[in-house]
């Protein structure tokens, strides 16, 4: 008890001196054997980079997610909600939105965050949207930022966009970073990291672990543990043994095998649907597949149920349709086909064809969230299936680089890919995936063209009510279920393990993990 009463003393201590200097803290080797304070994170690969604006990878945003804040964020779903911002107004027009901000917030070096803070962050991005990955999609569509007053916010948009609200949600490029860190550390600012979150960083180590601290200033519920150890542990089986042995308390990428012992061991498993999504997809404008007859043939032999069992394991969920459940959007989606290779062999020869008929598929070679058996053995077994129904199929695997410039010079007649979304708005998957305006950039694949589609998907762009938005998105689906550019298979389905003495712990789309409110039991 003495021991425990001395760490955190000594914790509070640096912390003061933290807050009235605004200096960084160091962590005393010594607090790094109280492994019982501090709750272990494990992480499949090291992140990149702890500067928002440059990050471009899901182990940076899981760590950048628990330091930094947005004006909203995503709930455990998909839903938008109140962070930095307490509420917002958005014009008649669609053009003018206004924020109104959380009083007595501080950045962790001291900063007060307000109307010109949010400035400072859209403006640093706006300038240099060359130079950061994620700025021109995040606020591309803004004009300028005005400051209202210290605790009011606008946005002026060149054009109506609805999505942008899901943009500000995002994990990376959208949340607040200190002014005066960036300008103090310029180049060196993803060393010194300062948002307004429930941690505040402390150390990056050589080994690959990241170390933060309880933000003893916190404007929200302050945390309950002193800190988060995020360790990065390639080897699953290594991921497995730390858990076993205490010295770790959660971790991501357990493969299935491994979840039975730690659930006889009383860890828990907490998971949810990935933003993305996993399809066969035909080339609509060339080939065999210019005939939506045989599209639909091909769409009734496939049994993504019967795929699932047979490749994933529990590590993914079956797809109803492009949007990824908890989507706004995804309960108007139409119910799907149930297979039948019988009917669909059928329906090939009522559609003129001969049985047998030649088809190329065309896969990538590794892994994907949403594919982890590898694009090939996904390829081969949906090959099997369509070959059921009377199509005969060569299959063609490409290394991950090489086989999207084949798709772009559209090799074969179908393909497996995939989408993974940027902000969670279902118009980053259905414009992405299905506007006509997409075929260039390569991102609609399938070079699917539909007039109607098109003005539902811009109309819908630009209605900022979201009961609305639904609806003109269950127009888009009928369209989509009638046409068949994609045949949609599968989710991810990000997984945690977690020991039986943690509780509090919220997995947030992405998969991003927050901690704030991590709680550790005697």
């Amino acid at each position: 008890m003495l021991k425990r009463i001395i760490f955190l003393l000594t914790l509070f201590l640096c912390l003061w001196l933290f807050y009235i200097k605004g200096l960084v803290p160091v962590v005393p080797t010594s607090w790094l054997k109280e492994k019982q304070e501090f709750l272990v994170y494990l992480q499949e690969t090291e992140a990149r980079t702890l500067d928002p604006a440059r990050a471009d990878d899901l182990a940076s945003a899981r760590v950048l997610a628990n330091i930094f804040e947005g004006l909203v964020r995503l709930r455990t779903g998909t839903e938008v909600e109140p962070c930095l911002a307490t509420r917002w107004e958005v014009s008649r027009d669609g053009r003018q939105w206004t924020f109104y901000l959380r009083p007595n917030v501080t950045f962790h070096d001291g900063t007060p965050f307000n109307a010109e803070a949010v400035k400072f962050n859209v403006e640093r991005l706006l300038n240099q949207q060359n130079r950061y990955t994620y700025a021109a999609f995040t606020y591309g569509m803004v004009q300028s930022v005005e400051v209202i007053d210290s605790l009011t916010v606008r946005f002026n948009l060149k054009y109506p966009y609805a999505p942008f609200l899901y943009n500000l949600a995002m994990p990376v490029a959208a949340p607040m970073v200190s002014p005066r860190a960036v300008q103090q550390y310029k180049e060196e600012f993803w060393k010194h990291p300062a948002g307004t979150g429930p941690f505040i960083f402390q150390q990056w180590k050589e080994n690959n672990e990241i170390i933060l601290v309880a933000n003893p200033r916190y404007w929200g519920v302050k945390p309950s543990i002193p800190g988060v150890i995020f360790r990065t542990v390639p080897d699953p089986n290594m991921r497995i043994k730390l858990l076993l042995s205490r010295s770790a308390q959660i971790s991501e990428g357990i493969p299935p095998q491994g979840l039975a012992a730690l659930k006889n061991k009383g860890f828990r498993v907490i998971n949810t649907p990935g933003l993305d999504i996993s399809y066969l997809g035909f080339y609509t404008n060339k080939g065999p597949f210019r005939d939506a007859a045989l599209r639909r043939a091909a769409r009734q032999a496939c049994d993504p149920q019967e795929l699932a069992e047979r490749l994933f394991s529990g590590q993914t969920i079956m797809a109803r349709g492009p949007l990824p459940p908890g989507t706004l959007g995804y309960e108007q989606t139409p119910e799907p086909l149930s297979p039948e290779p019988e009917r669909a062999r059928r329906d090939l020869i009522a559609a003129g064809y001969t049985p047998g008929l030649q088809i190329t598929l065309l896969a990538y070679a590794n892994t994907r969230p949403y594919n982890p058996a590898g694009g090939e053995r996904l390829a081969r077994a949906l090959g099997e299936q369509l070959e059921r129904a009377g199509f005969s199929c060569s299959i063609k695997i490409y290394p991950w680089d090489e086989f999207k410039k084949a798709l772009f010079r559209q090799e074969g007649d179908a393909f497996i890919y995939g989408w993974t979304s940027d902000n969670g708005d279902p118009d980053n998957f259905l414009y992405t995936l299905f506007s006509s305006a997409q075929t260039a950039s390569g991102l609609n694949t399938t070079r699917y063209r539909n007039p109607r589609v098109d003005t539902l998907l811009i109309t819908a762009q630009q209605t900022v009510d979201s009961s609305l938005r639904a609806r003109l998105y269950r127009n888009v689906l009928l369209h989509i279920k009638e046409d068949v550019p994609m045949v949609f298979l599968h989710h991810s389905l990000h997984t945690l393990v977690v020991a039986d003495n943690v509780q509090g712990v919220i997995i947030r789309p992405h998969g991003i993990p927050y901690l704030g409110n991590a709680q550790i039991s005697e």
